[in-house]
């Protein structure tokens, strides 16, 4: 029997709420399914909370953080726990990877060669940083300032469907490091990764309350998390609309967010750019997790001199690209997070024709592969940045081609979004490289790759696209209270 259906063969459990370091039903009783986006039939059935769940896990948060247990460890004995987090995910590899491709649809391939490896690195990377912040100490006349960083309180922590396991360790670590206590909502599209996180956080030896993991709706379980008096900080990542709805939320209780949101990336590709590299990178960039990245460079921007050759290029690519089993080692994209979803995705490519948009490849469901959410890798050309389908984010597996004669139109096409996320440029030209990036209205730019990310760096974005910064100390700026001290020598 191959290992694609062994695996297939395996049974999921069940997905219960992870509260004071106990699995739990919810209050209620009641129950949701999780689908395989690849099959439409069901994976699990998952806890669904209400606000008196919330209000339980926020409460033992907030009890396990003030007894010190936790908040009060040595940073060095908190470094360890997450250390051994870190290395009880690595060696889950399989398993975890088997789960997250099971319930996003994306290829197995970047769930274990990618996205599990990535999520232990958050652990120890954050361990091992909270280890050698720096606390300023300043000295005046006969008196002395020093700044103590301390743990923030309870933190919420609302998590998206794309890449459940890697986000949700992402802004734990660095919360959890800080010696915060943590209560997540994992998207109800994926749930089933982020719980798992509770068996190993028990197993490396994380207190009871410190990691609460709570499954449930946005609307019910996202407004409790946003409003309840006892969190001290929200950190979110989804789209725009909600984001806004998250920060009203917080407004109520004056608690600080980070919001991470919506992206619509330009990707400019210049005539003295290496083709070959900026065609691979750039099919990277929109159809890597089946364009359901809010990096993706969904814009691609291509200057006028070498248009042609390059969309010939790389629609040749596009079209080498293997859609199908997620399972299947060799597939390259796979199904798209629900049925849903797959719908937006062929509205907006019908509202790009309508608009005048050219197809020079996809446009269509594949249905060939079953009932599953597959969606062909699409290409519109000769493309008016004032279309929708260039000004509104897809989420799916869909370029805008838009071609630009000078690199002052390149930079005015870009930013003319209501997103400022990330960017990405191709030259062999120093100056312009750097010229560009200065320029483009973003919180990332990439120049000659995509996607490369040093968690010492700032991660966030400008304009629509969120608020705050993380990664590195500005994750600990984030989760944790500064404090100023001054003493009389």
């Amino acid at each position: 029997m191959s290992q694609t259906a062994q695996e297939r063969e395996r049974k999921l459990k069940d997905a219960k709420l992870f509260i004071n370091g106990e699995y739990t039903d919810a209050i209620s009783g009641e129950t949701f399914d999780t689908l395989n986006p690849a099959t439409n039939v069901k994976l699990a059935s998952v806890a669904n909370a209400g606000e008196e769940d919330v209000n339980k896990a926020i409460e033992v948060a907030q009890r396990t953080f003030e007894s010190g247990v936790w908040s009060d460890m040595s940073v060095e004995e908190r470094a360890k726990i997450l250390c051994k987090m870190s290395d009880l995910v690595m060696e889950r590899l399989n398993d975890l990877a088997w789960v997250e491709t099971l319930d996003v649809g994306k290829p197995i391939k970047e769930s274990r060669g990618f996205d599990i490896p990535r999520a232990a690195w958050n652990l120890r990377f954050f361990a091992e940083m909270a280890k050698y912040l720096i606390h300023e100490n300043y000295e005046m006349r006969n008196f002395m300032s020093y700044t103590k960083y301390a743990p923030a309180g309870v933190t919420s922590l609302i998590i998206p469907w794309n890449l459940p396991f890697m986000q949700m360790t992402w802004k734990a670590s660095a919360a959890l490091a800080a010696g915060n206590t943590v209560v997540v909502k994992p998207a109800s599209y994926t749930p089933l990764s982020a719980v798992m996180l509770g068996e190993i956080a028990n197993e490396a030896g994380l207190p009871p309350g410190v990691l609460n993991i709570v499954t449930g709706p946005g609307g019910t379980v996202g407004t409790a998390m946003t409003t309840h008096p006892y969190v001290r900080r929200i950190s979110f990542v989804g789209e725009t609309t909600t984001g806004k709805t998250v920060m009203k939320n917080a407004a109520s209780q004056l608690i600080p967010v980070s919001l991470e949101l919506g992206g619509k990336s330009a990707n400019i590709v210049f005539e003295d750019a290496d083709l070959d590299e900026a065609v691979t990178g750039s099919i990277e960039a929109i159809y890597r997790n089946q364009g359901e990245i809010c990096l993706a460079g969904s814009r691609l921007l291509v200057q006028e001199s070498i248009y042609d050759r390059f969309l010939d290029k790389f629609v040749k690519a596009v079209q080498q690209i293997k859609v199908g089993d997620p399972l299947d080692p060799e597939t390259d994209m796979g199904a798209l997070v629900s049925r849903s979803h797959l719908k937006t995705v062929d509205d907006y490519v019908q509202i790009g024709l309508a608009e005048g948009a050219k197809l020079a490849y996809g446009g269509k469901r594949i249905t060939s592969l079953g009932d599953g959410n597959f969606y062909e890798p699409t290409v519109f050309y000769d493309v008016d940045n004032k279309m929708r389908v260039a000004q509104e984010e897809i989420f799916g597996p869909v370029v805008v081609v838009i071609p630009f004669k000078t690199e002052e139109e390149a930079i005015r096409i870009a930013n003319d979004s209501i997103y400022g996320l990330a960017g990405v440029v191709w030259t062999n030209d120093l100056r312009r490289a750097h010229r560009v990036a200065a320029q483009v209205q973003s919180g990332l730019l990439w120049i000659n790759c995509w996607y490369v990310r040093d968690l010492r760096t700032p991660f966030g974005g400008a304009k629509a696209s969120g608020i705050g910064r993380e990664g590195g100390r500005h994750s600990f700026e984030f989760y944790t209270e500064a404090k100023t001290v001054t003493m009389k020598l």
